[in-house]
């Protein structure tokens, strides 16, 4: 397969519609949808989402910026530091994202008429895998993260990157993160998990398989060569051990208190 697909979606000079962009804010908009229906299945006011939202916003871009900007390019940012703020020029990470959704989701938690903490993460982790998935198919519009050679049949020519079949690991990334986001969703519809459960196992299945993919992918490190284990190999461990933990906990789902 031969992709040279534009990334631009729609051109109208003085505004561009890029496919990442279409996708990477249909993923807050179907977040936003499922966790309505979330919280009016166990009656809670739905309008309690619309600061939730904000607050999700912010801490995934400032995460996922912030952590591009550390840990992939350090010393090109630490040179020109104002442009960590330009985000429009690419470069999130996801694991700086997961970790700026899970502060902003306690800063918003503190407020004593609001959920706990865990109920609303281990909630929130359903429409979040489901973004996941959306963003990586938005990476394979964009010709990025894309993986190593290979003479597989699966393989991917990007044209805007060279004429070499590639593994097309933001599709396969996608497809896992589907997977999941049905896993958790049957496992809140039909079981009554844990406390913390939920949370668990998103951080331990979508880390573990980012870190299985990393193998197939490109380095993305400005700093790395052609190491065994990438940049995305050691972000991903903590995030494994945390969900494992979690997972695993002896911790009875509790009542939450409804706002009348």
């Amino acid at each position: 397969m031969t992709w040279n697909v534009d990334p631009v979606l729609l051109n109208l000079g003085f505004l561009q519609v890029h496919w990442y962009g279409l996708l990477f804010a249909g993923s807050f908009l179907v977040g936003y949808k499922l966790m309505q229906w979330i919280y009016a299945r166990e009656g809670r006011a739905v309008q309690e989402l619309d600061n939730l939202l904000l607050y999700i916003m912010i801490g995934t871009v400032v995460g996922a910026r912030l952590a591009h900007c550390l840990f992939y390019d350090p010393q090109y940012f630490l040179k020109h530091p104002l442009e960590i703020l330009m985000v429009w020029k690419g470069g999130l990470a996801s694991h700086g994202g997961a970790v700026g959704v899970l502060l902003a989701a306690y800063l918003y938690c503190r407020q004593p008429e609001r959920p706990g903490f865990l109920w609303l993460v281990d909630r929130m982790a359903i429409p979040a895998v489901l973004a996941g998935g959306m963003i990586r198919v938005g990476n394979f519009f964009n010709s990025e993260i894309y993986g190593k050679p290979t003479d597989g049949p699966l393989g991917v020519v990007f044209e805007r990157v060279d004429r070499l079949p590639r593994h097309p690991v933001q599709l396969y990334e996608a497809a896992m993160y589907f997977a999941i986001f049905a896993l958790l969703l049957w496992v809140y519809v039909r079981r009554r998990p844990a406390e913390g459960r939920m949370l668990g196992l998103y951080l331990m299945l979508v880390f573990a398989a980012r870190f299985a993919l990393e193998f197939l992918k490109v380095p993305q490190a400005a700093y790395e060569g052609d190491p065994l284990f990438s940049v995305g190999h050691l972000l991903s461990v903590p995030f494994v051990f945390a969900g494992l933990w979690f997972a695993t906990r002896s911790v009875p789902a509790r009542a939450v208190a409804h706002p009348t």
